[in-house]
């Protein structure tokens, strides 16, 4: 079968590989679509991070090169040994945590802080740039029939932005600042209308993105190189700042724009992957005892997801700007998100059966 492989940065290849086998507890799955993600774009430009390289991922036992992809939706073709909840024929969309169930984050029901925490489509155990791959049952979802395969691979990313929301406390009526509008950014503005926000910022240059973050909800649009965020930010806030800020962006001008724009006793939430180090001086949290957190993926927040998708609630509209079969995803893929047209996307899919094209 086909695959796009990742070899090192800038160099992910489609091959044939092997069609993988199910395992016992496991489903093989038909990929109908897949998104291309910040963190495949992370490991395109300046990886490896997440991809083991010299020493084997302690779960899969892998390096690279290694089968991409974690944002995808198919269709169930195969089930193995001891497989209770899914059938031949179920849509489905898979939660990309690889995880050891044992270590105390495990046991705690906190599976995505596990100490040997991989994702499928990046440590090795296959992943959605490709015809097929095979997944533990325990974390393949079934989707209702009112959700299509594309909208079903952006269940993936609208759960990243769900988790930040929920770990921050946040509370029906709280302001927000949310720092960029690419598709976390945009999911989490989102993610805030839906649960009540009154008030959602966002930073983001002068691009189409801006009309995008108004898409999905944004109440105010900010363009760092135009005004200072954080005295706009209290001008809007009665002088006193914003409940919660979500970082999206991977950047000091981001990371420091909400650390000066949250009020007393606020919550800065960072969901962006780093390719570097930052510095900040913790007088900022000292003074006005803010606080920082970091988010990480999701933890049984798929459910919901899938739930509030479904209903409508979160529409999860206009976020797919091109798609593409899987022959072409380094140049119209990769590419396109890394050359002078990526402003103007959000999410490429991907598919491996040219049919739905």
């Amino acid at each position: 079968m086909k695959a796009a492989l990742w070899y090192k940065k800038n160099d992910v290849r489609v091959e044939d590989i092997e069609e993988p086998s199910v395992l016992k507890g496991s489903v093989k799955i038909k990929v109908k679509w897949c998104g291309i993600c910040g963190s495949d774009l992370h490991e395109y430009l300046g990886g490896p991070i997440f991809i083991p390289v010299e020493q084997p991922h302690p779960l899969s036992g892998n390096t690279a090169p290694v089968v991409l992809g974690h944002e995808f939706s198919g269709e169930v073709v195969e089930v193995g040994q001891n497989v209770t909840k899914l059938k031949v024929g179920d849509r489905v969309t898979v939660e990309p945590v690889v995880v050891c169930g044992k270590c105390p984050a495990c046991k705690e029901g906190k599976y995505n802080l596990c100490s040997s925490l991989g994702f499928h489509g990046l440590c090795g155990t296959g992943g959605g740039f490709a015809e097929y791959t095979v997944f533990p049952e325990e974390f393949v979802h079934k989707i209702p029939d009112n959700m299509s395969y594309e909208q079903a691979a952006l269940i993936e990313p609208m759960s990243v932005a769900l988790h930040s929301l929920r770990i921050s406390n946040f509370k029906i009526g709280d302001t927000a600042l949310v720092l960029g509008s690419g598709p976390i950014g945009l999911a989490t503005i989102e993610c805030l209308k839906a649960a009540g926000a009154k008030l959602v910022i966002v930073l983001q240059r002068k691009s189409v993105r801006q009309e995008y973050a108004k898409r999905m909800g944004a109440d105010v649009v900010l363009d760092p190189n135009e005004v200072d965020i954080a005295e706009e930010v209290k001008k809007l806030t009665g002088g006193v700042g914003v409940d919660k800020a979500f970082e999206t962006t991977g950047s000091k001008v981001g990371l420091e724009a909400g650390l000066n724009s949250i009020k007393f006793e606020g919550t800065l939430v960072i969901t962006s992957i780093w390719e570097n180090e930052v510095s900040f001086n913790p007088n900022v949290l000292v003074f006005s005892e803010k606080k920082v957190m970091g988010s990480l993926v999701y933890r049984h927040e798929f459910p919901a997801t899938i739930a509030q998708m479904g209903e409508g609630r979160i529409k999860a509209e206009g976020y797919i700007t091109k798609k593409i079969a899987l022959d072409d995803i380094v140049k119209e893929g990769f590419g396109a998100l890394t050359g002078p047209e990526k402003k103007t996307h959000v999410k490429i899919l991907v598919t491996p059966d040219k049919s739905l094209l």
